[in-house]
């Protein structure tokens, strides 16, 4: 009888745990898993995300320098 109240009493913990570590880390552990189901899923397309873009010019204008050097 023992065996089966101290194997209840493991995995009731074991149990507690694993729900509080999903509480605590929420918002890092969803981030994760989307990244995952982006990285296994065939028909992802990181250049038509979105959300993440990066919307920089290829050529960005030349900005003038307040020390700027005269030539003599």
């Amino acid at each position: 009888m023992g065996a089966i109240t101290s194997a209840v009493i493991a995995v009731v913990g074991v149990v507690l745990g694993w729900i509080t570590i999903e509480i605590a880390c929420k918002p890092c552990l969803e981030k994760g898993r989307e990244a995952i189901d982006r990285s296994l899923n065939p028909d992802f397309d990181p250049d038509d995300d979105e959300e993440t873009a990066i919307r920089a010019p290829l050529n960005p204008p030349a900005v003038a320098s307040s020390a700027a050097v005269k030539a003599v």
